[in-house]
Order: structure tokens, then C-alpha cells, then sequence
């Protein structure tokens, strides 16, 4: 019988290391071969060079995105400029009442001057008033405006983060949700986003990495899909940017 703490910890250890060896030994015997003990060897690791290099155009990368994310039920347009997105965006407004809308306090965001376009709705940006419950203000938003920070159209998803300034809740749960898409951060593949994480380290990461692929889709209760119970029920992807691969 174990006389202190520490000998009374490792004697549990023992013991479940025992049944774990038990165990595996068993399994083994009713499939009639040795037990594995080695740990196998991977030769490869991450995506293969093939794929780091391949890349498609600016033009091809709006399709594919396209195509993927309307096929997940989202909506996507493509415009040349802000200023066509900011009318888009007052156009949907106006159209479908929208009373509450929020958006993250973004420099392109609030260049858009939305409080003086829609007079009939009540215009906040994220964090704006000290003390406020954003998160409730979230929940009764029915437009969420949103930059992306990336996007990858070989996955028809968009990343958006977190902070003080980029409330996640702007994006989980207004009833629509408008993310602009730069078209510079349009990439190919999403390990283009992702490498940007392994870069800056754990200590560096943002407080929320969201992958955004369209609407909510439940279908966990009984197998019935549902659009919109976790999250906006419509989300419009805005591409904005000149179709050109120049740079980009």
C-alpha cells in the first residue's frame, strides 16, 4: 500500500499502464499477427511540393471560389471597387429593412460612412462604446459587416480573426453577414493562410482564427438540414478587386 501521494500516483500509473498492455496484447492475439511497437516511420511530412506550388490565376481563383461557395449556399459578387461594395451593401440594406447593423472596427469598414446612408438603421462599429454588451448587440444585428483577412478558393472559404477591434461575434451572429474579400487575399490554397500562423508563433496568434465556407448548416438533429441556427443564415462573400494577375 502506497505511503505517500507520489507513491500512491504512480501506482495508479502502473496499474493503468498494465491494462493498457493487457489490452493491446489481446487485440493483437484475436487478429493472429505481433504487435506494432515501434513507432512507424514518416518520410513525408505536410502537403507534397506538388501541391505548395501550384496556383491559379486571379481570374481562375475568382471562379473556383465562387463556384464552391455558392455551392454551399453562400453568395458571391465580384466587384471592381469599395465604393461598389458600400452600395451593394446599403442596396441589401434598404431592400430588406435592415434595422441593426454592426460591423468590426475596420479602416475600410468604417470609411463607408454607413451611418449617414442608412438613416432608417442604427449603425455600430465593434467596441466603439466602452462597457456595452457586444455580444448581445451581435445577436440582434441584422447585418454583420466583415473584412477578410484570407481567403482560399480551392476550399471556398474565408478567414476572418479576432481582437479588440474584429469582434468575433460580428461574424457567428447577426441574420446576414457581408464579408469583403480584397481580392489580393484571394489565394489559391488555404495552407497560403495557414503558414501565416505557423510564422508568427503561439504566443503571436490571434484570439479567434474563424473559417467561414457559407451560411450555417445544421444537420444534427435528426438528420434534417437546417440553414441559420448557429450562425447567419445568408452570408454574401464581396471580391473586390480588378481581375488581373499582376502582383497578386
Amino acid at each position: 500500500m502506497a505511503n505517500t501521494h507520489e507513491e500512491w500516483l504512480q501506482q495508479l500509473t502502473t496499474e493503468s499502464l498494465g491494462k493498457q498492455e493487457s489490452f493491446m496484447n489481446h487485440i493483437a492475439d484475436r487478429m493472429k499477427r505481433p504487435r506494432v511497437v515501434e513507432k512507424p516511420n514518416h518520410p513525408f511530412k505536410g502537403a507534397p511540393a506538388f501541391w505548395k506550388d501550384f496556383q491559379w490565376g486571379v481570374e481562375e481563383r475568382v471562379t473556383q471560389f465562387t463556384e464552391i461557395f455558392r455551392s454551399a449556399g453562400g453568395h458571391v459578387e465580384h466587384m471592381e471597387g469599395m465604393a461598389q461594395a458600400k452600395s451593394f451593401i446599403i442596396d441589401k440594406a434598404q431592400a430588406l429593412g435592415a434595422k441593426y447593423v454592426l460591423m468590426n472596427n475596420e479602416p475600410e469598414l468604417t470609411a463607408f460612412n454607413l451611418e449617414e446612408a442608412l438613416t432608417d438603421a442604427q449603425v455600430t462599429v465593434w467596441n466603439s462604446v466602452p462597457g456595452e454588451n457586444w455580444k448581445a448587440r451581435s445577436a440582434e444585428a441584422d447585418f454583420g459587416i466583415v473584412m477578410a483577412d484570407y481567403a482560399a478558393a480551392c476550399t471556398g472559404s474565408v478567414t476572418v480573426l479576432s481582437s479588440k477591434d474584429k469582434g468575433r461575434s460580428v461574424s457567428l451572429l447577426p441574420t446576414v453577414l457581408f464579408v469583403i474579400i480584397p481580392i489580393e487575399r484571394l489565394k489559391t490554397r488555404l495552407g497560403e493562410a495557414l503558414i501565416n500562423f505557423d510564422q508568427v508563433g503561439r504566443e503571436s496568434l490571434p484570439a479567434g482564427i474563424h473559417f467561414i465556407s457559407g451560411p450555417s448548416r445544421s444537420a444534427d438533429i435528426e438528420n434534417d438540414l437546417t440553414i441559420g441556427v448557429h450562425g447567419p443564415g445568408v452570408v454574401y462573400a464581396l471580391i473586390v478587386g480588378k481581375l488581373s494577375d499582376g502582383d497578386v
